[in-house]
């Protein structure tokens, strides 16, 4: 199998190809800015015409995993054009070239393209994004679902590893890396969400590629929670002082975009469809704690 991965150097994207290596996957990691670990590295932007072209015409992959994205929330609030160019016309051009090359595509979005009135969205539930981040990637779905007829959309949620990728920390070690250092924390309660485990997710989304699944699927944590409760659940896990996390709410967080309230992700497709499970939230972090401390990158006292 001749896989392809956007993003490969971002805390999913790595995890897929590691993942994809270990199963002897001929893996071809493209990256902007920081070098893949895992996997062919293949520098590729996606706001250049042509460069997308020339990687899928010398890789030919039989599939793609398309992850590459602008994440960061505020950010394409504030800066919209480059926000609809890497999520939308990068996505476009990654859909168009998957349909020239005949590539199966997985194109990772978001639970932030809901508006978190009701919670616990499942694939029939319509859209409604109340920040210009989910706006871009709905309309990357969109892009996606009329470009190709073998594409599978993922959607997820609040994704965490026990390793830091591409220079940046994601909630879990954030949380975890500050209680070690005792300093406090402040955690909103009101945000309700599904924490997925990029394992987990990795082996999920490997699954849909080895079985050609297509439409549109729930990848996420089985938990639905608050980032509050998950931040205590993480500091049981670890040993760690829960007295040290504060609960807040969103308005008094300075956000720039709007964050919603509620966006559980419904999982029952997944869980059954596929044979590797989405994971509950106590189950997910026991596996992250042993990744934690086989990874070295925190304090060996959690041994």
């Amino acid at each position: 199998m001749r896989l392809l991965i956007t993003g490969a150097s971002g805390l999913l994207g790595s995890k897929v190809a590691e993942l994809a290596v270990r199963l002897d996957y001929e893996v071809y990691s493209t990256y902007n800015q920081h070098t893949p670990e895992y996997g062919h590295p293949i520098k590729i932007n996606l706001l250049s015409n042509g460069s997308c072209d020339r990687v899928l015409e010398k890789v030919r992959p039989e599939a793609v995993v398309h992850s590459a994205a602008l994440t960061n929330v505020d950010l394409c609030e504030v800066n919209r054009e480059f926000a609809w160019k890497i999520n939308v016309e990068g996505t476009a051009e990654i859909a168009n070239l998957c349909n020239k090359y005949r590539c199966f595509m997985v194109f990772i979005s978001t639970d932030y393209v809901f508006d978190g009135k009701k919670g616990m969205y499942n694939e029939e539930d319509t859209p409604s994004p109340v920040n210009y981040y989910g706006h871009t990637k709905l309309v990357a779905e969109n892009i996606v679902k009329s470009t190709l007829k073998d594409f599978c959309i993922v959607r997820t949620s609040v994704i965490y590893g026990a390793r830091p990728a591409a220079g940046k920390v994601n909630f879990a070690l954030w949380v975890i890396d500050n209680l070690m250092q005792g300093k406090e924390i402040n955690v909103v309660s009101d945000q309700i969400v599904s924490p997925t485990f990029n394992t987990n997710l990795a082996e999920m989304i490997l699954e849909v590629i080895q079985r050609r699944l297509t439409g549109i699927y729930h990848l996420a944590g089985a938990t639905s929670i608050s980032r509050y409760t998950f931040a205590k659940l993480l500091a049981k896990e670890f040993n760690l002082a829960e007295e040290l996390i504060n609960e807040t709410t969103s308005d008094k967080i300075n956000w720039l975009a709007k964050r919603p309230k509620n966006t559980s992700l419904d999982v029952s497709k997944a869980w059954k469809t596929l044979m590797n499970k989405p994971l509950d939230i106590g189950e997910a972090i026991k596996q992250l704690r042993e990744e934690v401390i086989q990874s070295g990158i925190l304090c060996k006292e959690l041994k």
